[in-house]
């Protein structure tokens, strides 16, 4: 699947700086001025999963194939982009175009790094960007609303369902809210979607703090928490400058080490690629064998032949069962072996929902 996490925020929160830690490159140039991003960069990151190098390990697998998740650094905006300001028409069109929102808070004081607002406050600057966005949302759907509703007069159902969402939508973004902070159900969830709003897209916020307060939650991480507890939205804390620096050393020891000196048991980034994955609504099924163990990325709630199609169409097409052993059975009797022969090998038909986690070996036939 192609799923990809926009990078977002004001200049100078330490956006790139984070893009390249992630992908462990130079990709996106960091400097301390504004509109240092102009362009967006693109990466492509492995997601974290030990379960994938225990059942590797046990098939005795040569290639290990983990699953991978596009990001996205996008330019700083900054006041007036839905109208034009600095380099927003471009931030908006970059924004549509993702499927979630990474959106990094400055949560330190530097005075050796310029904030483009004069001084240190995340919740204005979270406000500023989502007002953007609001905006930018507010004014889409104004535009779209007559010609809906002359269609809905007409009997056209799908415009009289979307006039109806409209309808409840333009009084909670006039009020400065998010249409992500509304409770849709999921057919409503399916028809917001297809209007490809960006106050509606999935949000992590990432509070940047400086080490010393990794440890411990600072006033700025506390207040960013509640709001995203508020919107309905997702929250981490990382320190870039530090993550950029693990990034940086070679050898899996040496960042296990530099990790064990500053008291954490995984990167920031791991919390970051963990949560957007959740974030996107997905997860993992396993296909595993002595030539390959590989994790596949899935919507929540697909079925065993959609999953399948995920491999091949022809896995879709000609689905006839999908075998399946779940991660904990794997482990447990040492591979597909012993668990068939233990009883945990399932067959499964067309309408099994795959689990998170679950080996599967697809039967088909074209």
């Amino acid at each position: 699947m192609s799923l990809n996490c926009g990078i977002v925020g004001l200049p100078n929160v330490g956006k790139s700086t984070l893009f390249n830690a992630l992908t462990s490159t130079q990709n996106a140039q960091s400097a301390n001025y504004p509109f240092c991003t102009i362009e967006p960069n693109k990466g492509i990151v492995n997601v974290p999963d030990s379960r994938l190098e225990k059942i590797a390990e046990i098939s005795k697998s040569k290639t290990i194939l983990p699953a991978k998740l596009e990001f996205v650094d996008i330019a700083g905006l900054v006041k007036g982009a839905s109208k034009g300001e600095g380099l927003g028409n471009q931030f908006l069109a970059n924004i549509k175009e993702v499927d979630a929102i990474i959106h990094v808070l400055r949560c330190f004081e530097d005075g050796n790094i310029i904030h483009v607002e004069g001084s240190v406050d995340p919740i204005r600057d979270a406000e500023i960007v989502n007002l953007e966005l609001i905006m930018a949302d507010f004014e889409s759907l104004e535009k779209r609303l007559p010609a809906l509703e002359k269609k809905a007069k007409g009997g056209d159902k799908n415009s009289a369902e979307q006039v109806d969402l409209i309808k409840r939508m333009l009084p909670v973004l006039q009020t400065g809210n998010p249409v992500r902070s509304i409770d849709f159900t999921e057919d409503e969830q399916n028809i917001v979607k297809k209007m490809f709003l960006m106050s509606a897209k999935p949000v992590l916020y990432v509070c940047n703090v400086a080490e010393d307060d990794l440890e411990n939650d600072n006033e700025y991480v506390k207040k960013v928490q509640e709001l995203a507890k508020k919107e309905n939205a997702n929250c981490v804390k990382i320190s870039a400058q530090i993550e950029q620096e693990v990034s940086a050393l070679e050898s899996a020891e040496e960042k296990k080490e530099f990790l064990s000196a500053l008291g954490l048991n995984e990167t920031g980034l791991d919390k970051i690629i963990k949560s957007a994955f959740a974030l996107l609504g997905l997860h993992t099924f396993f296909t595993s064998g002595p030539i390959e163990s590989r994790a596949w990325t899935i919507p929540i709630n697909t079925k065993a032949p959609q999953a399948a199609g995920v491999i091949h169409s022809d896995f879709e097409r000609g689905f006839i069962a999908a075998e399946v052993i779940s991660f904990n059975d794997f482990i447990e009797y040492q591979g597909e072996s012993k668990a068939r022969d233990q009883g945990k090998m399932r067959s499964e038909g067309k309408t099994y929902i795959v689990k998170d986690g679950d080996v599967i070996l697809f039967r088909f036939n074209v």
